[in-house]
């Protein structure tokens, strides 16, 4: 699969991704570190990647501001639940696929994940 992802997640994280053969490219890399959360979603959008933060105001911006969104994985993940989360975002990866995860906004935290159907585009 393909992923954006944004300044906030850990190196760990991206680091994974790429061991477990995704390809990642961070907003860093692409110029984005102090873009608004509107370009990053249009960036990963544009580029079909799905977008992976660790910043919670995605959530509003996707299903209230109704800003257009491709796939969005939001983790709920802090130092002390860092390899749960790791082991439940594996899981998420490999019991849906990119066409799927290109729809949604899914959440992910220690033990489980959700997944909600992105709004259709305005």
């Amino acid at each position: 699969m393909r992923f954006l992802a944004d300044q906030d997640v850990w190196k760990s994280t991206v680091d994974l991704l790429q061991l477990w053969g995704h390809d990642v490219i961070t907003a860093g890399e692409t110029g984005l570190a102090k873009a608004s959360d509107e370009e990053i979603l249009n960036k990963a959008g544009s580029g079909n990647r799905i977008f992976i933060t660790r910043d919670s105001d995605f959530g509003s911006l996707v299903f209230l501001s109704k800003i257009p969104a491709k796939g969005v994985i939001f983790l709920r993940i802090e130092p002390q639940t860092q390899q749960q989360v790791h082991a439940e975002l594996k899981r998420l990866l490999g019991v849906h696929g990119e066409d799927e995860l290109m729809e949604s906004f899914c959440t992910v935290e220690a033990g489980r994940h959700r997944i909600r159907r992105l709004p259709p585009p305005k």
